[in-house]
């Protein structure tokens, strides 16, 4: 049983349990109670549970989701939410990862030009009963990009209307979402599988900046990490979440990310050194259509998991299918990850899905 906290209005009435010692490969069960400071009553009680990794040297079979480009408006689901929610509580993944863009302050109904109107939109989505449902029962990992930090393309330094991007990162790392420093990680779901989380918007260069050596958007700290981890991990499927693409292909005029040309530097480097590692293979969020991709100089694979919502599929011509593709859907749904182990040897399928939960696209490894 952990302590009672306090909540004020100055952190939206948020508060964080930081857990420690609990066993690998388990599923745990969360009641949260609520009660005025000045009452040993309790007012309110919230049922939900989570599933910690594997233990390192465990061969286990597990099953992942992932998701991106959320917001209220374009909800497709009515008053109950997103229609991908119920399909993922069927598949009951371990865990879930959502890439980004889980609301926009930069859309309409409001424009949130202020902290309180930020903090007004994520009550209101998690307060949808699909999502809130399934959040409350299931391992998450949650990225940020731009529109969820600031607004469109944003970069260290920026302002949208009365709000700095500094108070906007500090309103997703320490408030809105559960925090860690730094928030970049990786995780091991037992002997087969390794996953790693980008941060793609604390550390960036600004776009307009001249291309080189000294542009990036992971930042020199977290690329090493991330090149040392890789290198020293022993998983066979080592899967790459980032918020944004490193493949592609994406829009010509596109301007933000490692597949496109004001990032080509890093972007190469990337490409490369994860096509130099066995078992690399990168998922991304942020971009308005589903697919899959083969880069034609390196090898490396991308899954685009698409938007999580009917409403908010846009950005790509159906049918333009370019020489890196393996799989085109310009439609909403989202991606699913089955890891299956038996005695020596597993495999890895990776599943595009629509919003109710059809599959659409297999791919398995080891190809």
């Amino acid at each position: 049983m952990t302590q009672w906290k306090k909540t004020t209005a100055e952190e939206d009435f948020t508060a964080q349990w930081h857990l420690e010692g609990l066993s690998p490969g388990t599923r745990y069960v969360a009641v949260l109670e609520v009660r005025k400071p000045d009452s040993q009553e309790t007012t309110a009680i919230l049922r939900g549970g989570f599933e910690t990794a594997s233990a390192k040297n465990a061969r286990t079979n597990l099953t992942f989701c992932m998701t991106t480009c959320h917001d209220f408006i374009r909800s497709d689901n009515g008053v109950q939410g997103h229609k991908i929610y119920p399909a993922m509580e069927e598949i009951n993944p371990s865990f879930l990862v959502h890439a980004g863009d889980i609301e926009y302050y930069d859309k309409p109904e409001p424009w949130a030009l202020t902290v309180e109107l930020m903090r007004f939109k994520w009550g209101r989505i998690f307060a949808l009963p699909d999502n809130r449902s399934f959040y409350k029962g299931h391992t998450t990992y949650f990225l940020k990009d731009d529109h969820d930090t600031l607004k469109n393309d944003c970069w260290p330094g920026q302002q949208y209307g009365s709000v700095t991007f500094e108070e906007g990162v500090r309103l997703f790392n320490e408030e809105q979402f559960p925090s860690r420093s730094p928030r970049y990680q990786t995780v091991q779901w037992g002997k087969d599988l390794q996953v790693w989380f980008l941060e793609g918007r604390d550390f960036r260069s600004p776009n307009t900046m001249v291309d080189g050596p000294e542009k990036t958007i992971l930042g020199a700290q977290q690329k090493s990490w991330l090149f040392q981890t890789l290198d020293a991990s022993t998983a066979t499927f080592k899967l790459v979440f980032s918020p944004t693409p490193i493949v592609g292909p994406d829009r010509s005029g596109k301007k933000d990310n490692h597949a496109n040309t004001i990032f080509a530097h890093e972007g190469e480097q990337l490409r490369r050194k994860f096509s130099a590692v066995d078992g690399v293979i990168v998922l991304c969020g942020d971009r308005h259509w589903q697919y899959a991709s083969e880069d034609t100089e390196t090898g490396l694979w991308e899954f685009g998991c698409g938007p999580g919502s009917e409403k908010h599929q846009l950005g790509w011509k159906k049918g333009d299918e370019r020489p890196s593709h393996r799989f085109l859907r310009v439609a909403g749904g989202f991606l699913s990850g089955h890891l299956e182990s038996k005695g020596n040897a597993s495999t890895l399928t990776l599943h595009h899905r629509t919003v109710n939960g059809d599959v659409m696209s297999t791919f398995a490894f080891p190809e």
